[in-house]
């Protein structure tokens, strides 16, 4: 299925005008609409305390709002209109909370795009990235708070392992993938998954007539999310694509794992699915 449909999350943060222009970015090469949208946080307060809040303190919360919203939507036009999608972009507004309007509404788009998680947790939320990759199933494609090439997509490595999680990874990607100049598949410390691991999968993306090449790696002791990071920095790629959270969350926070890890350290754009 070609990308055709793209959903971008914009708040209030330094990075959200990046996270835009790297939608807009992916949508003028995929031909794709782009939907923009913004989240009204209602203020969460005690029925007991409501009655304490004078009418003006009201106002003063609903007028807050307004302006955030109003900043939010104007980061996602001048980004459309200097991508020239104006004709092709949308903009929507949820009320309540993040993850249960972001998560539905990404259900109905090809591909979400949300910003990385900054070190100040001005993003939406500290898990919102993490809970929207477990409950949205969909393809979510991360924009690192340092920012975007100009060109999503261009060399494409893939994080492969043959678990399910992988494998629906580069199924999501297929569009991605299809636009790529050059795809490698990198597996690291790789078990069980054929005599050249990595061969199988890219002699199946090679039938889709896909430019593919395979590399390995037995990890050298250090953390597989850095391997991974490493091979981003040498091979030159300008997009990951890998599954997230192999192992519950709960492991990974306590253990460490390769998703958090790059959630938290990726310097190019990843695309998760689970």
């Amino acid at each position: 299925m070609p990308l055709k449909d793209i959903l971008v999350y914009v708040d209030e943060s330094a990075q959200a005008a990046g996270t835009v222009a790297a939608a807009c970015s992916l949508a003028v090469r995929h031909d794709a609409h782009l939907t923009g949208m913004a989240i009204d946080h209602p203020p969460e307060i005690p029925g007991f305390a409501a009655i304490e809040i004078p009418p003006s303190a009201v106002e003063i919360l609903k007028q807050r709002r307004q302006e955030a919203l109003d900043k939010e939507r104007k980061t996602f036009e001048d980004g459309v209109n200097a991508a020239g999608l104006a004709g092709r972009s949308g903009w929507s507004v949820a009320s309540g909370r993040a993850l249960e309007a972001l998560s539905l509404r990404s259900r109905y788009a090809d591909l979400t795009v949300i910003s990385q998680n900054s070190p100040d947790g001005q993003t939406g939320g500290e898990d919102l990235v993490d809970d929207l990759i477990m409950a949205s199933g969909r393809p979510v494609l991360v924009v690192p708070y340092i920012g975007a090439p100009a060109q999503i997509g261009r060399k494409v490595l893939i994080a492969w392992n043959a678990s399910r999680e992988s494998a629906r990874a580069l199924s999501d990607a297929m569009p991605l993938l299809e636009a790529a100049d050059k795809i490698e598949i990198f597996a690291v410390e790789p078990h069980s998954i054929g005599d050249i691991p990595g061969a199988d999968i890219a002699e199946h993306l090679a039938r889709h007539g896909l430019n593919v090449t395979a590399a390995k790696t037995a990890g050298l002791d250090i953390d597989v999310g850095d391997v991974l990071l490493n091979q981003v920095a040498d091979s030159g790629a300008d997009l990951i694509v890998m599954g997230a959270y192999g192992h519950s969350r709960m492991r990974e926070l306590v253990l460490g794992g390769a998703t958090r890890h790059i959630l938290g350290h990726m310097t190019v754009p990843v695309l998760l699915s689970h």
